[in-house]
């Protein structure tokens, strides 16, 4: 039995490993991509690569801490509730980013001559630092006093094994983080697209009939396949993260849920991090092309490097020398990524 369980762990450890290493480089990309084309400068960009940047975090502080949780290390109570707290953390920041999302395609299409005004870059990144703000008390609360106390009084003052169920209640799981922090933005996301998708429907009806309402019927069929790009987000958020809340509404209902339950559960919910990346690529036709063009520019920013240093080694004169490290200083504002 004990094999068995240390066979399971290791694979389980396997996985969390690759889907870190997916989510970092994944994830990295898309905030390089983004950044070097100034994309950020646009508020929807803007919340997608805050959106990018909790999903790597993912990779390099939440699964650690999840396969912490699963190796037996022991350590004292307070400090496993702050590692089992910050797995949660960066879950309501993706829910929350999720949320503002939505709200920006809303605000496209219900105040579409207004929101330039309206959302500008200075709102973005406020509602973006709201969203990681905002979080912070969400995932902390058990610190405050919603965890488990008998875990607390059985340690003392001595070290334990830490493990997440043994320190953070299920009734936190299920009321708090489930119904209040999942649930009900899940459904506010879902009344919002729906609008979104409606309104642009009903306006596609409509024959254009001079050059102006053709150019809003384009803008419109622009905004629609974002909106849809966005909601396929939206959906695989709910398709990876709902198995492993449904996992522990049963568990806390006192009905028997099985360990390879939950090793399931929680392997989905951290690949839907490494899936964004994935679909940013294929369905936004900006980030990919944001893609494209940042391999490019380091393709060539490799090439110019190698060509830099064998001219450096092969030139006798120095005077050659000279002059071609004053090109290549000439041409340090177009590679000014690489170095």
């Amino acid at each position: 039995m004990e094999a068995t369980m240390h066979t399971s762990t290791l694979i389980y450890i396997l996985f969390e490993a690759f889907l870190a290493v997916c989510c970092c480089l994944g994830n990295m990309l898309v905030i390089l991509a983004l950044w070097t084309r100034k994309c950020i400068k646009q508020p929807t960009y803007c919340l997608i690569v805050s959106l990018a940047v909790a999903d790597f975090m993912v990779g390099c502080v939440t699964i650690p801490f999840a396969v912490v949780m699963v190796v037996e290390l022991k350590t004292s109570f307070h400090c496993c509730l702050f590692l089992s707290c910050a797995v949660i953390l960066f879950t309501v920041v993706s829910v929350l980013c999720l949320v503002a999302i939505a709200v920006d395609r809303f605000l496209r299409v219900y105040i579409p001559l207004r929101y330039k005004r309206t959302v500008t870059k200075k709102h973005s990144w406020l509602v973006v630092a709201a969203c990681w703000f905002i979080s912070i008390p969400l995932s902390f609360t058990p610190m405050f006093g919603w965890y488990n106390h008998q875990s607390l009084l059985k340690t003392a003052n001595s070290t334990m094994i830490c493990r997440f169920k043994d320190v953070i209640t299920s009734s936190y799981l299920v009321y708090f983080n489930f119904f209040l922090c999942t649930l009900v933005p899940l459904l506010v996301m879902i009344v919002l697209y729906g609008y979104v998708f409606c309104t642009i429907r009903g306006s596609l009806r409509e024959k254009p009939g001079n050059g102006f309402q053709q150019q809003c019927q384009n803008y419109l069929k622009k905004e629609r396949d974002l909106a849809g790009s966005l909601a396929l987000v939206l959906g695989l958020f709910a398709l990876c993260w709902l198995p492993l809340h449904i996992t522990n509404c049963i568990a806390y209902f006192e009905s028997h849920v099985s360990g390879a339950a939950f090793y399931f559960g929680i392997l989905l919910s951290h690949a839907n991090s490494a899936v964004n990346p994935i679909v940013y690529a294929f369905r936004i036709e900006k980030i990919k092309t944001a893609y494209f063009e940042f391999w490019k520019r380091m393709i060539s920013c490799g090439k110019e490097k190698q060509g830099s240093q064998s001219s450096q080694t092969t030139d006798d004169n120095q005077s050659n020398n000279a002059n071609s490290q004053a090109n290549h200083l000439g041409r340090k504002q177009d590679l000014w990524f690489c170095d």
